[in-house]
């Protein structure tokens, strides 16, 4: 099969193009930047080259700036653009030459801080916080009736990968003592064994009847106290104190990121993909932790 990564030079776009290569697929990356060093064939965002490479293929839509910042107007306003706009453009060109399929990847953040209640697809967006479930709701919404053969719109949770952001920063705060609940520790969290991201995008390219809303994530999601007692365990450190919220305010603004990454949370199921008969590889959190951090 022809796969064409849209912003496919980030962390999740180099490890599906290495996935899909390594299974004898062609890759074709689509970058800000196609200067033609990387290992992949490479091209740019001009209407009529993507035209070219769109056709039949395999559209996998990651494009977006990283999220992990301050949630002021001005990041809100750029998330939204980097996402929407990228997106047009993939739907003009899809006009004159229209993929087979559609995967639009977006985030779990969409149903914002969402307390107790399980969610499953069929489960409404929320309307706030703009970062960043209105940047979720306008990424969607950009790419919603664009041509196709099938489109499926993958809300992922935080994606673990080796050697990535998200886990790192867990890794090093369980490490250095700092591996305690963070405020109630209550809070949900969602979240995904990269082996498993990968193989969801497989079967949604290959399964013809997986189309509309997939929540890609673990069927396993676990409390924030779980969270930072199972990094404690895989990098073999004992109990550390709790972070009080006003802590977690405070270091966010030094760190220049959202307080709500580590503050809100959502308790989300896979629901449409265990009734498809998906298998997750890494179920279980402490598991999936110590295939990565070992």
């Amino acid at each position: 099969m022809k796969f064409v990564l849209a912003g496919g030079t980030g962390a999740l776009g180099r490890s599906l193009s290495k996935d899909l290569t390594a299974r004898g697929h062609e890759v074709v990356v689509v970058s800000r930047r196609p200067d033609g060093r990387g290992p992949y064939r490479t091209i740019g965002w001009d209407r009529a080259g993507l035209a070219e490479e769109l056709g039949g293929a395999v559209l996998v839509n990651l494009a977006g700036e990283l999220v992990d910042r301050r949630p002021t107007p001005a990041n809100i306003e750029l998330l939204t653009r980097s996402r929407v706009e990228p997106t047009r453009k993939l739907a003009e060109a899809a006009a004159e030459a229209p993929p087979a399929v559609w995967i639009q990847l977006s985030t779990l953040a969409i149903y914002g801080d969402a307390g107790e209640a399980v969610l499953t697809e069929e489960a409404p967006p929320a309307a706030g916080p703009p970062q960043m479930a209105g940047v979720a709701r306008a990424w969607e919404a950009a790419a919603e009736g664009a041509p196709c053969g099938r489109q499926a719109v993958l809300r992922t949770a935080v994606v673990f990968d080796r050697d990535t952001p998200a886990l790192n920063r867990l890794a090093g705060l369980a490490r250095w003592g700092l591996g305690g609940r963070v405020g109630s520790g209550r809070q949900w969290v969602s979240w995904l064994h990269i082996d498993d991201f990968l193989a969801v995008v497989r079967r949604t390219a290959e399964d013809p009847e997986l189309s509309g809303v997939l929540h890609v994530t673990s069927p396993e999601p676990v409390r924030n106290a779980e969270l930072m007692a199972a990094f404690r365990r895989a990098v073999r450190r004992p109990a550390s104190p709790p972070t009080p919220e006003f802590l977690v305010r405070l270091g966010a603004l030094v760190l220049r990121t959202d307080p709500a990454l580590a503050l809100t949370g959502r308790r989300c199921v896979p629901a449409r993909l265990a009734a498809a008969g998906f298998e997750f590889r890494h179920p279980s959190l402490p598991e999936a932790l110590e295939d990565l951090l070992r």
